[in-house]
C-alpha cells in the first residue's frame, strides 16, 4: 500500500531540515595534500601538486576525487586530468554540471555569480547570493567581497553559465 498524500513542497530558505550546527571543513593545506598523495600511493612531484593546488586549491571533495582516480587508472597522469577539468568531459563534470543546474534555477543567483567568474578582483554581490553562493561552495570571501573558490569554478562557469539581460 502507499500514500495518495499530497506533499507541499518545501521553501529551501523555510525548510524544518535546515535546522542544526553547520560545520565548514577547511580547505586541505599544501602539507595535507602532499600526505594524502603518500597515503594513495601516488608518485607526484611538487610542480603537479602546484598545479593541482592552482586548480582546485584545497578543495577536499576534489582532490580526494583526483587522487582516486589517479589510483584506480595508473596510467592517467595529473597533467591529463586538469587539462581537462574545467569541461564536460573532465573528471569533475558532474560535480561542475550538479551546481550550474542549481544556478539555473535561480536567475538572481546565476546573475551573481556570473559577475563573480568574469571579475578579475574579488566583487562585492547583494548579501542573499553571497550566503547562498557561499553555502554551495563557489565562493570565497574575502572582506565585504567574493571570488570563486577555485580556478575551476572560475573557468567553467565563465564558460557554460549563460545569463540573459
Amino acid at each position: 500500500s502507499h500514500s495518495t498524500e499530497v506533499y507541499i513542497p518545501l521553501n529551501i530558505n523555510q525548510s524544518p531540515f535546515n535546522v542544526g550546527l553547520p560545520i565548514e571543513l577547511p580547505e586541505f593545506s599544501p602539507e595535507q595534500v602532499q600526505e594524502l598523495t603518500l597515503k594513495h600511493q601516488l608518485d607526484c612531484n611538487e610542480a603537479q601538486l602546484e598545479q593541482l593546488r592552482e586548480m582546485i586549491g584545497g578543495h577536499p571533495e576534489l582532490v580526494q576525487q583526483a587522487f582516486a582516480y589517479l589510483r584506480d587508472y595508473h596510467d592517467t597522469k595529473l597533467e591529463d586530468i586538469l587539462a581537462i577539468a574545467p569541461t564536460e568531459a573532465g573528471l569533475y563534470k558532474h560535480h561542475l554540471r550538479e551546481h550550474l543546474l542549481a544556478l539555473q534555477q535561480d536567475r538572481k543567483l546565476a546573475v551573481a555569480m556570473k559577475k563573480i567568474v568574469d571579475a578579475t578582483s574579488p566583487v562585492r554581490v547583494e548579501v542573499e547570493e553571497t550566503f547562498k553562493l557561499e553555502s554551495m561552495g563557489l565562493v570565497q570571501k574575502q572582506g565585504n567581497e567574493v571570488m570563486p573558490r577555485c580556478l575551476l569554478y572560475r573557468l567553467y562557469f565563465r564558460d557554460r553559465l549563460e545569463v540573459s539581460q
